[in-house]
């Protein structure tokens, strides 16, 4: 718990990037945050607002600097911003009195055998990765109470999981034939100029990636398999939109025998009851990214597919904010012992 009136002394690693910029964002409003150090190697020395132009009103931000250079002695939580396999090193590196959580895929996978799989290289951390808790809140709050290490979930495995894990879980679908088509807003790829990101590459059309073999899968299948029992293996493929942000992932199940979508839906429902980000749509409306876009609210709902004994399950986040970084504040929170929806609670952007 926090003392009254005391502050977390906040580091952010890679803020140069748009999870840098966007945990920026959330936390220039926390009553109990105080954002210390703010490191992007590549622009140290630079203040935070000619990097992001945005942040020209915020004063007192500090100047960019490189990670290194800090003791972290005057700092109590760490966002990890970086790409995956920088990460481990850095982390295993700091102060065991920080509280960290890690926006990378380097601590998600717990199977550190699937990571060097998925990943390219062997995970130079395995026994930090022992200590990692998965911080997909809504599902993981008890154990993310206890965390020092967190790793904050993909989007598109944030978006998969809030809805299939509840329905897998109650048996009600089968875990074994699930399609996810998954679209995703450029901003998913990060900032680091790339062909495939330019304007002319994207705008005015709509292509598949990484199909059958997308590091996001395995993440997927990890939470499902825990919520079943069982290995699971399932369908994903996603696609890049010609939009800045958004998450929406379109699921294709096949109901368990007796298993109903008002069953679905209301199991959802019950779920989700108490939450404050997740919303299960009334009546047949469908989630659009256009109305999570900014926020941390999930919208989802559950359709009868025109194949018998087949439903289709539809979820729309907001990439940077709850697939990324309003996610890891709220991990924060929850870690800190403080109101889960603080320095998050803001109304999605529309139009």
């Amino acid at each position: 718990m926090m003392a009254e009136g005391s502050k977390i002394r906040i580091a952010i690693l890679g803020a140069s990037g748009y999870t840098g910029a966007e945990l920026v964002r959330i936390l220039l409003t926390h009553p109990s945050a105080e954002i210390a150090v703010l490191t992007g190697n590549t622009q140290a020395g630079q203040s935070f607002y000619s990097v992001f132009p945005q942040f020209a009103y915020a004063k007192g931000l500090p100047t960019l600097t490189k990670h290194e250079e800090h003791d972290w002695k005057d700092v109590d939580c760490v966002f990890c911003c970086l790409p995956h396999a920088t990460t481990q090193d850095i982390i295993k590196a700091l102060p065991q009195h920080l509280k960290v959580i890690d926006l990378s895929a380097d601590f998600r996978l717990k199977d550190v055998n699937t990571y060097a799989e998925w990943y390219g290289g062997e995970h130079r951390a395995p026994e930090l990765q022992k200590e990692a808790v998965y911080g997909l809140v809504e599902l993981h709050r008890d154990a993310i109470k206890g965390a020092r290490l967190l790793a904050n979930p993909g989007c598109y495995p944030t978006a998969a999981q809030l809805p299939l894990i509840p329905l897998v879980k109650a048996g009600l679908v089968l875990p074994e034939d699930i399609i996810i088509d998954a679209k995703s807003g450029a901003t998913g790829a990060g900032r680091a100029p790339k062909q495939g990101t330019l304007f002319c590459e994207i705008a005015d059309g709509i292509h598949a990636y990484g199909v059958a073999s997308h590091r996001h899968a395995p993440e997927i299948e990890q939470g499902l398999s825990e919520a079943c029992g069982r290995a699971v293996t399932l369908n994903f493929t996603p696609h890049l939109m010609p939009m800045s942000r958004g998450i929406l992932e379109t699921m294709y199940v096949r109901l368990a025998p007796g298993a109903t979508v008002e069953g679905a839906k209301k199991v959802l429902e019950e779920q989700y009851a108490g939450e404050h980000f997740v919303t299960v749509l009334p009546g047949k409306e469908v989630p659009q990214t256009r109305h999570v876009r900014g926020s941390n609210h999930v919208f989802m709902n559950v359709f009868a597919d025109r194949v018998a004994g087949r439903a289709i399950v539809i979820c729309a986040i907001d990439n940077l904010c709850k697939g990324a970084s309003g996610q890891a504040v709220q991990n924060m929170n929850v870690m800190f012992g403080l109101p889960e929806h603080t320095a998050i609670d803001f109304a999605p952007v529309f139009p």
